[in-house]
């Protein structure tokens, strides 16, 4: 299989320190993001091209829709429920007692779960996790051990769940049971060579297929659900890749963001569009964004 390569067009200069989490949000017909270093929720609407800017005061690593309004989000800590008039309430605070960590990548099953993993500010080998937090509001570690939690997602048919650890340059597939919300049977999907970068965000798109984001690697890659690369989107002027998501009202336009993180001088003359958000036609559709029920 030869790999279709696509290019993705910049729709936005954000300048994003940590650009991350990409999910369309259907019932403002907005595309939802998160810059984690600045502690910033954003809303961008592709019709207008505006961007609004809702700060939290703390690093986000990502967001979801919330069923009753509002979203839910993973923030330093833990937990909480962003409402629409600007109030915040706390769920679950796993690591208000473990500085050292930091919730990363984060969505909602079908079920309306929520999940989200994390990572070790110095990159400590197995401190980091994923939880998963119920309509409850409670919340407790599903995967331990972890390098440094990333991108998640799953099959359309709810049977498979997919978890990146970064520094391991690893995606693992898990088998998934919707009702339960357990996972078992985890092993080795994708092994990422070093040279392509560390595998960060990913989606699955509605024929199975994942897009993985490709942080220092400068693009996005498509992989059957047998493994095989079967496309790749170029991000022209941008090395730091970081997440993926389908938004549009038929969800088939690939949104990318990507980082401005610890880059010099020289290295910003090299990625100007740095930080910026992405699109691109995929020539597939996306999953809808699922909600979470608490």
């Amino acid at each position: 299989m030869t790999p279709r390569i696509l290019k993705a067009e910049r729709v936005l200069d954000a300048r994003a320190e940590l650009g991350e989490g990409a999910r369309w949000d259907a019932r403002t017909s907005s595309l939802l993001w998160v810059d984690i270093l600045r502690g910033e929720l954003h809303r961008f609407d592709p019709a207008s091209g505006r961007d609004v800017v809702r700060a939290v005061g703390r690093h986000i690593g990502a967001v979801a829709p919330r069923k009753r309004g509002g979203w839910v989000a993973a923030v330093r800590e833990g937990f909480v429920t962003l409402h629409e008039d600007g109030r915040e309430e706390r769920l679950a605070s796993p690591y208000a007692d473990r500085p050292e960590l930091r919730f990363n990548d984060g969505r909602a099953d079908r079920a309306g779960r929520f999940w989200a993993d994390s990572l070790h500010y110095d990159h400590s080998a197995g401190k980091a996790a994923l939880f998963r937090l119920d309509a409850d509001g409670s919340a407790r570690p599903m995967v331990e051990g972890l390098w440094l939690g990333n991108g998640l997602d799953w099959s359309p048919d709810d049977r498979f769940f997919y978890l990146v650890d970064t520094l391991h340059h690893r995606v693992d597939v898990f088998d998934f049971d919707l009702a339960t919300g357990e996972l078992s049977a985890r092993r080795p999907f994708l092994d990422v060579p070093k040279d392509q970068g560390h595998p960060d965000g990913l989606t699955v798109d509605s024929d199975g297929c994942l897009w993985v984001a490709l942080f220092g690697g400068g693009g996005v890659q498509r992989y059957t659900p047998d493994g095989r690369l079967a496309a790749r989107v170029e991000v022209p002027g941008v090395e730091q890749i970081t997440s993926c998501g389908f938004g549009g009202t038929a969800l088939d336009t690939l949104y990318v963001t990507t980082a401005r993180e610890n880059l010099r001088a020289e290295a910003l003359a090299r990625q100007p569009h740095a930080g910026g958000l992405f699109a691109v036609r995929a020539g597939v559709r996306g999953q809808p964004t699922a909600a979470f029920a608490g």
